[in-house]
């Protein structure tokens, strides 16, 4: 349904460090590079982050968020783990998350400009 997404940024450089090393796990990387824009997916860019140099850091409330789907757990793990290690802050740290309809791993991340990334999978029961 949904083709790509993008979320804007007010340091290119500094947000395309964050990405490269946290969608790394999941298997995206930099694929398409203009002065104002990365594009990142597997084959053709689903995500992309977008300069906007006047952009004041994302309100925690603002309700906003990003999901990749991950192959595992681990997957999982490895993508909190390099967010932080690049410069992130852990809004939800690895987990099992059970709801009603159905049950899911997943991890948040806050990037460097406050939005909100999560990478989710759905482990057998």
């Amino acid at each position: 349904m949904i083709d790509h997404v993008s979320v804007g940024v007010s340091d290119l450089a500094r947000s395309a460090r964050f990405y490269e090393r946290a969608l790394a796990p999941l298997g995206l990387m930099r694929l398409v590079e203009r002065p104002a824009t990365i594009g990142f997916g597997k084959a053709y860019p689903e995500f992309w982050i977008n300069l906007r140099t006047s952009m004041a850091r994302v309100p925690a409330d603002t309700g906003s968020h990003l999901c990749f789907r991950a192959k595992s757990t681990a997957d999982v793990d490895a993508f909190h783990a390099a967010a932080l290690e690049a410069g992130g802050v852990s809004d939800g740290a690895p987990g099992l998350r059970p709801h009603d309809r159905v049950r899911y791993y997943a991890a948040f991340v806050l990037d460097p400009d406050g939005n909100r990334i999560e990478a989710v999978t759905f482990p057998p029961e």
